[in-house]
């Protein structure tokens, strides 16, 4: 059963105008939902302020969307006018269209949100969290769950432990489980950055990490085509054309991200293990042939062990696993007809 407490202790509404970058502007809802939850790594019921985004049409069926670790609750656009991280997707008239949805996302738990925090966070916890919202949201039932990485395993998660709550199942680039290779990679950055907690150079080695991940977001192919050119002789050593790449990317992170919550979001894709067996939830899977971290054949494998329907499309592309954020020409066909457009609803 769910460790789940279903009681809301603290809400704060707001309702605010959000610019989606589209034909006109939507009304939406961001706030802040006291809850209480049980987490797996913790003992008895802690609680929790869980900040959400909902957005779109007044009275529309609601479909949960939720990205990566380092994917926050803005899917559709800021507060401040900013495009979201899936905006060319998700808005009016895109393939998630929000004059027909309404798009509810939150920002990810990390074991210091909670009052006593638990040893480790787990998708179980970000599940539990977005089904209590639900309910506390006076929503019900979720027409959809579109989760990409991270977010496909937690869906997984919500779907084992909420089908009561959920009509359909959107995965792209997650299983049901992390691949052995993919968590000796993510083990590897978390060791820079607890190195890099020991020797107070905690900037540098977020930085780093960040670099390393880069190179398993990302497929051969594109590296290959971008950073073929010779290297350059400056400060003393060559500097290939990469590297300029990665310590861009590391800089970029290191504004908007610190280090505790790389490593508990990290670890908590590798302690992700749900059973597909348990879930009957009807399910569109989307994968990548170039994804190092989530193996085409381990969709294959969730495919064949769901208990419910289960299709699975196959998208090629250059970008790796970072082809959810890139194929959006390719994506967006595959999302309408995973989550058709329920005019007039």
């Amino acid at each position: 059963m769910p460790h789940l407490a279903n009681s809301s202790l603290d809400d704060r509404p707001t309702a605010v105008v959000v610019p989606l970058h589209s034909r006109s502007t939507l009304t939406g809802q961001r706030s802040s939902r006291r809850l209480a939850l049980q987490p797996k790594y913790g003992h008895g019921i802690g609680h929790v302020d869980v900040r959400y985004q909902w957005t779109g049409a007044a009275d529309a069926p609601t479909i949960i969307v939720q990205g990566g670790i380092s994917a926050d609750r803005h899917v559709a656009g800021t507060e401040q006018g900013q495009p979201g991280w899936w905006s060319e997707l998700v808005g009016q008239g895109q393939a998630i269209d929000l004059a027909y949805y309404r798009v509810l996302s939150i920002d990810w738990l990390t074991p210091t949100d909670f009052e006593n925090s638990p040893r480790a966070i787990s998708s179980a916890d970000q599940a539990d969290a977005l089904a209590a919202l639900v309910d506390a949201l006076g929503i019900g039932r979720v027409a959809a769950f579109v989760g990409s990485s991270y977010g496909a395993m937690t869906a997984l998660a919500f779907a084992a432990r909420h089908p009561d709550k959920l009509e359909k199942l959107v995965l792209l680039a997650g299983a049901h489980r992390a691949h052995p290779m993919a968590t000796a990679q993510r083990a590897i950055q978390r060791q820079i950055l607890r190195l890099g907690q020991a020797s107070g150079q905690i900037e540098e080695a977020l930085s780093l990490a960040r670099q390393l991940a880069m190179t398993t977001y990302r497929g051969s192919e594109e590296f290959a085509r971008r950073f073929a050119s010779t290297p350059d002789y400056r400060e003393g050593r060559f500097h290939f054309p990469v590297e300029d790449y990665l310590e861009h990317a590391g800089r970029r992170f290191v504004e908007r991200f610190d280090l505790e919550r790389f490593l508990a979001l990290s670890e908590s894709i590798d302690l992700h293990d749900v059973a597909p067996e348990a879930i009957s939830t009807p399910a569109t899977l989307i994968g990548f042939p170039s994804d190092r971290l989530v193996p085409l054949a381990d969709l294959c494998e969730l495919q064949r062990r769901l208990r419910g329907s289960a299709t699975l499309e196959v998208v090629d592309s250059p970008y790796g696993h970072d082809a959810f954020l890139k194929e959006t020409n390719k994506l967006a066909p595959l999302l309408r007809q995973a989550v058709p457009c329920r005019c007039g609803a």
